[in-house]
């Protein structure tokens, strides 16, 4: 017994998770309709309000309508009593008091009133409808004395009660039977004809009003479910008037901004809505002027550029002949025209290294280059990219330092666009650097390498972050640059890093130095991940155990402290 009542209740909570789960997708489903689609949220909306009126409405013609029905039966049954309480009076003059005697005039009386009309079985047909007659011969608080004709037990004693102490009153009462429960309206009247007191009681009943009650009622419901359905429908078709043109609207406006500049919007009428299309139509021309004028610019400049970088590549190696010829014949002139040969080379060389960047950055514009992926491991191209920057470093006297991994770290790289990323971050660093050390970091995960480069020099102000990739921006204009960059530089190592699918990235505080991280996926094919080294400063070497709740003022001095031990070894 018990294994099968166990299994009744494992399938009866099974069908109950069902039910459940079907539930919560039908409500996700109705919640993301009302959250999505303007037609429906309104349609509810006013389905909702419009229902709460019909019911508000519906209940109060109801009640009217039963009000008004009981009000015509009560005044019908009162006069309907009255008449019949004369023929009773003259039917029980001189009525004798003894019991048999008076049950048998009573019942005589009740004959009477009930034959004074064609009626069936005791039913009197009138205005107020057909009734039950009772007469009764009883005193106040004697029940025992009382002899009566009829039904006597349908009559409420609330109502006995203020008709014995001789008022004419009326009460609606529920009977129960066998047969089922019979609401009657029963009007009660004191007969004065006779010395014994005498009461007569008429049963009407309401079967014929609560058949009318329920008519209407039903009649209300059908008609308010039908009217709800006309408005939910009505409301359906008015706001799609309004919203089809708003999503035809929002569907150009998307086309637009995927690149479909030629999409309008149809103009119908003159009405609002067509107004809305009208001036969308022309915000949309004039920004595609717009464009297609920024585009041509564009083309210009990049075309300007690469013509005159490419223009400029003979005139320049003439005079880097010459001035080769020069700077080899340097120590057979003067000292002044020695020193100015040299200058002459330094500023050629820089001349160069301008129009390469210029011809670079053109081809990036233009979209021509394309990335030649090959795994291999990073920590050599770390290297190399230092050691080249290795000689600017220690004129500017800064040491380079890296971090490496004692394992590979291999990924999907162009060489020669990585070793140009980290050359550049490293020899801006170093120009930055104020004299103070450069440390490259280099870390991976299964998805994605990283790269750090952190100097502690004059660092970035608020807001310069962003703004240290644009093309020829400097942070002080003022400051001697120690290595002569074109401004190019890291404008080219951004390109390079998205074209890697990549991003490079900028951080900095004043005089607290900056950081500058390059990250990128170890596959092409992969996207990368979360990157394995922080964007906020990693801490130097004396001071990486604090713990990460200190405080923050402790943790400045202690840097500041370990900034100054290493100003003494330097």
């Amino acid at each position: 017994m018990r294994p099968r009542l166990a299994r009744l209740v494992r399938r009866v909570l099974a069908v109950a998770r069902r039910v459940a789960a079907a539930f919560r997708r039908r409500a996700t489903t109705i919640g993301l309709l009302w959250r999505q689609s303007l037609q429906f949220r309104v349609t509810m909306s006013t389905l909702a309000l419009s229902s709460a009126v019909v019911f508000v409405l519906g209940m109060v013609l109801q009640n009217q309508i039963t009000e008004r029905l009981i009000d015509t039966k009560v005044r019908a049954a009162v006069a309907q009593t009255q008449a019949v309480v004369q023929t009773a009076e003259k039917e029980l003059i001189g009525i004798d008091a003894e019991p048999e005697a008076l049950r048998e005039r009573l019942e005589n009386a009740l004959t009477k009133i009930t034959s004074s009309s064609p009626a069936a079985q005791g039913a009197q047909s009138s205005a107020a409808g057909a009734f039950e007659p009772v007469l009764a011969s009883g005193v106040p608080d004697r029940l025992a004395d009382t002899v009566a004709a009829g039904d006597y037990w349908k009559v409420p004693p609330r109502l006995r009660q203020f008709v014995e102490a001789g008022e004419v009153s009326e009460q609606i009462h529920t009977i129960s039977t066998d047969a089922g429960r019979t609401t009657y309206q029963i009007v009660g009247a004191p007969v004065t004809s006779t010395a014994r007191q005498m009461q007569l009681y008429l049963l009407f009943p309401l079967t014929a009003e609560q058949t009318t009650v329920s008519t209407v009622q039903n009649t209300l419901m059908v008609g308010g479910f039908v009217l709800l359905l006309l408005l939910a429908g009505i409301t359906n078709l008015v706001t799609r008037q309004v919203v089809n043109p708003v999503r035809r609207a929002a569907s150009a406006a998307g086309g637009f901004a995927d690149g479909d500049l030629d999409r309008r919007l149809a103009v119908i009428g003159e009405d609002d809505l067509a107004k809305l299309a009208v001036s969308y139509n022309e915000m949309a021309a004039s920004i595609q002027r717009q464009i297609r004028q920024l585009e041509e610019f564009g083309q210009l400049q990049r075309r300007f550029t690469s013509d005159v970088s490419h223009e400029l590549r003979t005139p320049l190696t003439t005079v880097r002949m010459a001035a080769d010829v020069l700077h080899a014949s340097r120590e057979q002139f003067p000292a002044g025209l020695a020193r100015s040969t040299e200058l002459l080379v330094d500023e050629l060389d820089r001349f160069e290294a301008l129009l390469g960047d210029l011809l670079e950055i053109s081809r990036l514009d233009a979209g021509v280059e394309e990335l030649a992926a090959e795994t291999m491991d990073l920590r050599p191209i770390a290297e190399r990219a230092a050691e080249q920057v290795r000689v600017i470093a220690g004129t500017a006297g800064s040491g380079i330092e890296l971090d490496l991994p004692d394992e590979e770290v291999t990924a999907d790289v162009d060489f020669r666009r990585v070793e140009r990323i980290l050359r550049n971050l490293l020899a801006n660093a170093v120009d930055h650097s104020e004299g103070r050390p450069v440390t490259l970091r280099l870390a991976m995960n299964e998805t994605t390498i990283a790269v750090t480069v952190r100097d502690y020099g004059v660092g970035l102000r608020a807001g310069e972050a962003e703004l240290v990739f644009n093309r020829f921006w400097r942070a002080d204009p003022s400051r001697n640059r120690r290595t002569g960059g074109t401004g190019l530089g890291l404008a080219i190592s951004h390109e390079d890093a998205r074209l890697h699918g990549g991003i490079l990235e900028a951080w900095g505080e004043p005089e607290q130095g900056a950081c500058f991280r390059l990250t990128l996926p170890r596959t092409q094919d992969v996207p990368m991940g979360e990157s394995p080294l922080d964007l906020s400063p990693f801490r130097p070497p004396a001071i990486e155990g604090r713990v990460a709740d200190a405080d923050p003022d402790e943790e400045t001095q202690r840097t500041e402290a370990f900034l100054a031990e290493r100003e003494e070894v330097w």
